[in-house]
């Protein structure tokens, strides 16, 4: 291979590929509103620290199985002795210095000698001990397994709430923008139609064939026109700010959005066919209710335990780097620990007493919140019933006003209607066209609640 191609390969193919890689994350970002919620759901900032949390219990889980697991530890002690304590085992009779012959008092006497000393100890020494260590018996370690594996599962219910609030977010951001891009939209054709009229009546003015007052009429309704398309303007930016905030995006990254709301309005998904059964079980705040008891329940057994004892066992053998003449330390060591409580002046008896109190108080929540989510579903349902009601009477309003409007505007162009009426109706429409969109993004997202609340979505 020429070094050219080699310089190729190594380095221009890695910089395209970056480069390529880099447009797909920072282009132009197309979305329906079933890719935008599957695309929160990955990238949404508070799901993806709500699975952070379902992996700490995991984690935790481990922490806590781990304690009742064989534990090896290793220590060293490094010992310095300025004064080393000596020893003298006193004269002694050394029989290589007995003279031959018969014995007298004196040889014998010659023949002691004063013993050498000994030191009990070393200047410098380094002992290292190795401890293996293992419960045998623990109940609060037992009922603690427990406790972990049903806080993990309070972590799993908490990740799934999320993920079904951050659906219905993402759905109403997406909703709010088409809604306010039609008003917009809607506005801008009128206020184009208002412009062509208006240059007309400049023109009739200057000829003196019309009042100035309808060329002012007319400037007045061109420009409320304006100054509500600027309000919808920003808000449509507040909107896309949410949405992009709610996709766990960057607010300078392009948002495309390919659902249009014709569409969704053709789909006919916007009423329910019937009233929808509500199972409570299928919940998740209910489900989390469930937990809460159950943990309640595992914390009444942990103070139980704390009655029963405890048992420990260890193995320690013991090394030294430089061992003194007369050792006594025990190399090889086993041994065990017992730990039975036996009176705490009524303290145990007092905490079981306020688990069973905490108990009978995370029973009755529970069904409070049971039928807290029955009356949500049911004030949900007549929500979107009356917003539903609202949308088909206010869509016929729009239609009505609209089709006065154009009338009065062609009246008013053939000089039959004055400015005062065509100024009238046209914020009859406006008005009614407003009330259209409320009650429109009202509707979507009562229906975007009722789909998180029986988890249709």
């Amino acid at each position: 291979m020429s070094l050219i191609r080699r310089f190729v390969v190594l380095f221009l193919i890695p910089l395209l590929a970056a480069r390529v890689f880099s447009q797909e994350n920072s282009g132009a970002l197309k979305l329906s509103i079933s890719e935008a919620q599957a695309f929160a759901l990955r990238n949404n900032r508070t799901i993806r620290s709500s699975r952070i949390d379902v992996d700490l219990a995991n984690k935790k889980i481990w922490e806590n199985l781990a304690l009742g697991l064989p534990q090896i530890t290793t220590d060293a002690d490094y010992m310095h002795q300025f004064v080393i304590p000596e020893i003298s085992l006193g004269p002694y009779l050394d029989t290589a210095a007995l003279t031959s012959g018969p014995l007298t008092k004196k040889s014998l006497l010659d023949a002691y000698k004063e013993s050498p000393v000994l030191p009990l100890g070393v200047m410098d020494n380094i002992t290292i001990n190795f401890t293996l260590s293992q419960l045998v018996f623990s109940g609060q370690y037992f009922v603690g397994l427990q406790a972990t594996k049903i806080v993990r599962e309070v972590s799993e219910k908490e990740l799934i709430k999320t993920e079904d609030e951050t659906k219905e977010s993402v759905a109403g951001a997406y909703y709010s923008i088409l809604v306010l891009q039609e008003n917009i939209r809607l506005l801008k054709e009128g206020k184009k139609a208002l412009d062509q009229t208006y240059d007309e009546l400049v023109k009739m003015n200057e000829l003196g064939l019309n009042e100035e007052t309808d060329v002012d009429q007319m400037n007045i309704s061109r420009s409320n026109i304006k100054t509500m398309v600027t309000s919808l303007e920003s808000q449509k930016d507040v909107a896309v700010k949410l949405l992009k905030l709610r996709l766990g995006i960057e607010f300078d990254r392009q948002l495309i959005l390919t659902d249009s709301l014709s569409g969704i309005i053709s789909q006919g998904n916007l009423m329910y066919p019937a009233m929808p059964d509500f199972t409570l079980d299928n919940s998740v705040d209910y489900q989390m209710a469930g937990i809460q008891e159950a943990l309640s329940e595992v914390l009444l057994k942990l103070e139980k335990s704390k009655y029963l004892p405890t048992l420990s066992a260890f193995y320690r053998h013991q090394e030294q780097t430089n061992q003194p003449s007369f050792n006594f330390a025990v190399k090889d060591l086993i041994g065990a620990t017992f730990n039975l409580p036996i009176f705490s002046s009524g303290m145990r008896s007092a905490k079981v007493n306020q688990a069973k109190l905490d108990l009978a108080k995370i029973r009755l929540a529970r069904q409070d919140a049971g039928q807290g989510l029955i009356m949500e579903f049911e004030t949900a349902w007549n929500s979107y019933q009356t917003a539903y009601s609202n949308y088909v009477t206010n869509r016929e309003s729009m239609d009505l006003s609209k089709k006065i409007y154009d009338r009065t505007f062609i009246k008013y162009r053939e000089g039959v209607a004055t400015s005062f009426e065509l100024a009238q109706n046209q914020n009859q429409y406006l008005t009614a066209e407003t009330n259209y969109y409320n009650s429109l993004l009202l509707l979507l997202n009562s229906r975007a609640k009722l789909d998180r609340i029986l988890r249709t979505n």
